[in-house]
């Protein structure tokens, strides 16, 4: 079952990218239109982004001229897609939510850490009076740079440099937002915010961050939580200041078994993207008292949990996983790719998609099951992201003690 269903997503995608490519430009024009209204209703409004700006900015802003002309069919997916040296542009929620949590109005000047392909200062664009954005990977400044002019976006203005340290010289600015993983918040930055601005930053270990909203009082942060996220490190003095390094030997499900409940926040430790998910508690959990529930009746919209993981794949040639379910009344979606279950993505070093695995589809109703697979481990993979629930796939599923353990070379 799973050769087959990989090749049947791969001809599909691959179906996808080759009409796509073969439409006339205004054709392709609407249907990238078309695509970005669906992504607004599906992936934002549905997910809770409420801002009427923020809406209209990413309904107006062409997300597939900010990736390679390869992964345009997928520029409306709610995904993060490669950009290149190491880099990715972060799915079109996150953006929405963090551009709305920045609360941006017509007269701030805002500050962006880490510019990567353009996309969010895009999105800020038309929402305030000017964006300052940095970028330290020259190759990824340049082409934002030229992507950002070539598009009109006049009040965006890019510089190619090291994040940590800021933009002095344009200081003090009303909101700052950073598009990459410190594990500590770097002085400049606090330094440079106006009293009384915002600052929204993912901070912590490199897969496990939370997104914190702050704001300048007294010269000091206050803090308030918003939800777990996974962004690409925080380069340059900022990872060489990093405490904590992943263990890519030892890859293993945080908080697989569920027994760490919401926090503050509302949200599961060592879990992010929640969607159509609650928090059980019941005597009939397959381990301890606590386990997970998927609902989704819309076919084709998400309801799962994602966590990445280091993985060292020249040292470690399989990762066994296993986990309990308890489908109702499952049915997959329209696509092939619309199913019930658990993936596994591996990536390179550059983090370019090397391929994905899974356990299902899962379909139907049944009891609490087990179900266990050994996968093959590509010898170039350094990092994963492990998702379970409904991909697009409708009904109600249970799930309960996530695990998986390496086997080495």
């Amino acid at each position: 079952m799973e050769s087959r269903l990989s090749t049947l997503i791969l001809l599909q995608l691959l179906m996808t990218a080759t009409l796509a490519a073969s439409q006339p430009a205004d054709q392709q024009e609407k249907k990238y239109e078309k695509a970005r209204q669906k992504m607004v209703q599906e992936a934002l409004v549905a997910a809770g982004v409420k801002d009427r700006r923020v809406l209209d900015s990413a309904t107006i802003t062409p997300r597939h001229e900010f990736v390679e002309k390869k992964y345009r069919p997928y520029a409306y997916l709610d995904m993060a897609l490669p950009i290149g040296d190491r880099q990715t542009i972060s799915s079109p929620f996150i953006v929405a939510y963090m551009t709305e949590s920045l609360d941006p109005q017509p007269d701030d000047r805002v500050l962006e850490i880490g510019t990567g392909s353009g996309y969010q200062a895009a999105i800020l664009s038309p929402l305030v009076k000017s964006v300052y954005t940095i970028e330290i990977v020259p190759s990824l400044g340049r082409n934002a740079r030229q992507t950002l002019r070539q598009l009109n976006y006049k009040n965006v203005y890019t510089r190619i440099g090291d994040g940590f340290q800021g933009w002095k010289e344009h200081a003090p600015f009303d909101k700052i937002v950073v598009t990459c993983s410190p594990e500590n918040i770097p002085k400049p930055l606090v330094e440079q915010l106006k009293e009384g601005g915002l600052l929204v930053i993912p901070v912590g270990e490199r897969y496990q961050q939370t997104l914190y909203l702050m704001r300048k009082r007294n010269g000091k942060l206050v803090s308030e939580a918003l939800r777990p996220t996974l962004f690409v490190p925080m380069t340059g003095q900022a990872e060489k200041d990093r405490q904590v390094q992943p263990d890519p030997l030892r890859p293993k499900a945080v908080n697989g078994d569920f027994e760490q409940g919401p926090k503050q926040n509302k949200f599961l430790a060592g879990w992010y993207y929640q969607r159509q998910m609650t928090w059980e508690t019941a005597d009939d959990a397959p381990q301890g008292k606590h386990y997970i529930k998927f609902q989704n009746q819309t076919s084709g919209l998400a309801a799962h949990l994602i966590q990445g993981f280091g993985i060292q794949g020249s040292k470690i040639n399989r990762l066994k996983v296993s986990a309990w379910f308890r489908p109702d009344q499952i049915k997959t979606g329209r696509l092939v790719s619309e199913f019930a279950g658990l993936t596994i993505s591996f990536y390179d070093k550059n983090r370019q998609p090397l391929n994905m695995v899974w356990i299902g589809p899962i379909q139907g109703t049944k009891p609490w099951h087990r179900l266990e697979e050994t996968f093959r481990v590509p010898p170039s993979a350094t990092e994963g992201i492990l998702r379970v629930g409904l991909f697009g796939a409708t009904g109600t599923m249970a799930v309960d003690h996530v695990e998986m353990n390496p086997i080495s070379r």
